[in-house]
């Protein structure tokens, strides 16, 4: 499928992730690939979000950042350097700033990225509560094609932490990368040969190391996750993520998945939804799984164990790749912590895409961007200050 844009050439298959094109490109996903709904409640039920009244009664927008450079910048600035597409914060039930740039809207869906993982992990969470997965058993219980790939033996608490054996690059701008690999088999890429499905691509995948060592970012590890919450509900994962979660947590529009060509979710990476419905998925995290209408979607165990983490997450985590960049941080059921602060988790995808919980200020941030490099390194830690500065501003 492709599509003209205005003042710029046909976006396609072939550049559609090209940095001139991701601003339109984010927000019609639907128009470049196949995608099924993830949906949400009648759109004539109540709200659970409150708008302040005026919008932006503390002057957020005017919050001065702290950049990790050590340069000051206000919230605004921050947001113009940072290729901001839309943001919001939420203090409580209550919105008190929420901007869209370009062409969004508060119905505009845009693509997530990595942020679907967390989502992911959360129908994960839901099948744990109802018996359908115990997260102690090897993957090949629930999905045995699996035995005799790479991913043998890992349970699923391994694949939920980024802990497993196998071999994977995510070193998005080398074209022979594993995660290059994996979007021409999901087919956000023209396919040079190799698999032809997300699944098939998923069996060649080998082991290089024991299951259960240090952290180590792969976006395989989701759509392995995506395979499980299918084999366990024996439900299509949209469908699964509809009932379980979307409908249940308030979302006001229908979210979507990307598909491969055999109707394969791209779990890791493909679901696009508003900025509204992330910030109830970001609250209902924050408040131990009750959304904001006062619905339990996770057992409340599940979320406190993805702030508290695992009795090795942090070593774990130290001894894995990131720990320079994010001294003592940890990474736990698809949810990051960029530093020692076990009250405040990120969900991130690359070109900008950021939740951020804060469960001691109560605030949830959300902001959509399309930066122009998948990990920029001035963008992504600029926005995390953002939040931190507007939390502290809002911390009784």
């Amino acid at each position: 499928m492709s599509r003209i844009t205005t003042g710029q050439s046909r976006v396609t298959v072939d550049n559609w992730q090209e940095p001139a094109n991701l601003p339109w490109s984010f927000l019609h996903m639907d128009e470049l690939f196949a995608n099924a709904a993830i949906r949400a409640v009648a759109k004539d039920s109540a709200s659970p979000l409150q708008r302040a009244m005026p919008e932006d009664p503390l002057g957020l927008r005017g919050v001065v950042v702290r950049l990790p450079d050590g340069s000051d910048r206000t919230v605004e600035e921050v947001l113009a350097a940072t290729s901001t597409d839309a943001w919001m914060v939420l203090h409580g039930n209550e919105v008190l700033v929420e901007e869209y740039f370009g062409a969004m809207s508060h119905d505009t869906r845009h693509l997530l990225m990595s942020v679907s993982k967390s989502i992911v992990s959360s129908v994960v969470g839901v099948l744990v509560a109802q018996g359908k997965i115990d997260t102690a058993q090897p993957i090949e219980h629930y999905v045995p094609e699996l035995r005799a790939s790479g991913y043998g033996g890992a349970t699923v608490r391994d694949i939920l932490d980024m802990r497993s054996g196998i071999k994977f690059s995510e070193e998005y701008l080398d074209a022979s990368s594993e995660v290059r690999k994996l979007d021409e088999a999901v087919g956000w890429a023209p396919r040079n040969g190799g698999a032809g499905t997300l699944k098939e691509f998923l069996l060649t995948l080998e082991q290089v190391r024991e299951h259960g060592g240090h952290f180590e970012y792969r976006s395989c590890e989701t759509d392995v996750l995506g395979w499980l919450c299918e084999a366990a509900s024996g439900k299509q994962f949209a469908e699964l993520a509809s009932e379980v979660l979307w409908s249940r947590m308030g979302a006001r529009h229908d979210a979507f998945i990307s598909l491969d060509a055999a109707g394969t979710g791209m779990f890791d990476g493909g679901i696009c939804a508003t900025l509204g419905d992330m910030v109830l998925f970001g609250g209902m995290i924050r408040d131990g799984g009750v959304s904001l209408n006062d619905e339990r979607i996770l057992e409340s165990d599940w979320v406190d164990d993805i702030f508290t983490g695992g009795p090795d997450s942090a070593t774990a985590f130290a001894a894995g790749d990131h720990a320079e960049e994010m001294p003592g941080g940890k990474y736990r059921s698809q949810f990051w912590f960029l530093s020692d602060d076990a009250d405040t988790a990120y969900c991130l995808g690359i070109h900008g895409q950021m939740v951020y919980i804060n469960r001691r200020s109560g605030v949830v941030g959300v902001k959509f961007s399309s930066t122009a490099l998948p990990v920029d390194p001035a963008a992504g830690p600029a926005a995390a200050a953002m939040f931190e500065a507007i939390s502290r501003r809002l911390t009784p």
